[in-house]
């Protein structure tokens, strides 16, 4: 009986330890400044694009310390597409349909982040033109400032997730940077 209640424990912990994750991913998300400054639209493909572009960040980090951070990245990445699957639901969505829409919204996932991933690596016009493509894809001619400060947000993002132990942000206590510094210009 103890060694049960020993593994439920821990697999009470690690769902704790993603809902706490996922709410502060959540939260950086959902700031005004992207929506209110940063001409991010305020649609429901805005939403799920500054969603996705900060599950990203976060997953992108968690690379660095695979295979132990492997079982959390995955069970942050299944946490997001529950959510996902939960909000279409609520908006109305048919049963028949939610499965497509959400498959559908997985697979837009990934291509983002392979989109992200090259701009970090390639550098800040690579990674502007994700931003365009993607964060900003539904706007017809997304400001040219918002996007570079966009970018330098991801940077500054990329760089506080790489200075928090792995076991810190397995445990679900991520820190994002302030976004209100995404006003600023350099």
């Amino acid at each position: 009986m103890a060694f049960a209640a020993f593994f439920g424990g821990r697999a009470r912990r690690e769902r704790a330890a993603v809902e706490l994750a996922y709410a502060a991913i959540v939260e950086q998300a959902r700031a005004p400044v992207f929506f209110a400054t940063l001409g991010v639209p305020d649609t429901l493909d805005g939403r799920f694009d500054a969603l996705a572009l900060h599950v990203f960040l976060v997953l992108n980090r968690l690379k660095a310390d695979r295979p132990a951070s492997a079982d959390f990245a995955q069970a942050l990445f299944d946490r997001m597409f529950t959510d996902m699957d939960r909000s279409l639901r609520e908006m109305g969505v048919a049963d028949l349909g939610v499965g497509r829409r959400v498959r559908a919204m997985a697979e837009a996932f990934m291509g983002r982040v392979r989109a992200y991933e090259q701009g970090l690596e390639q550098g800040d016009a690579a990674l502007e033109a994700a931003l365009r493509r993607n964060l900003y894809g539904t706007v017809a001619a997304p400001e040219p400032a918002s996007v570079a400060t966009m970018a330098r947000y991801m940077r500054r993002q990329q760089e506080a997730l790489a200075g928090q132990p792995a076991a810190t942000l397995i445990a679900g206590e991520l820190r994002f940077a302030p976004p209100a510094a995404t006003e600023a210009s350099p």
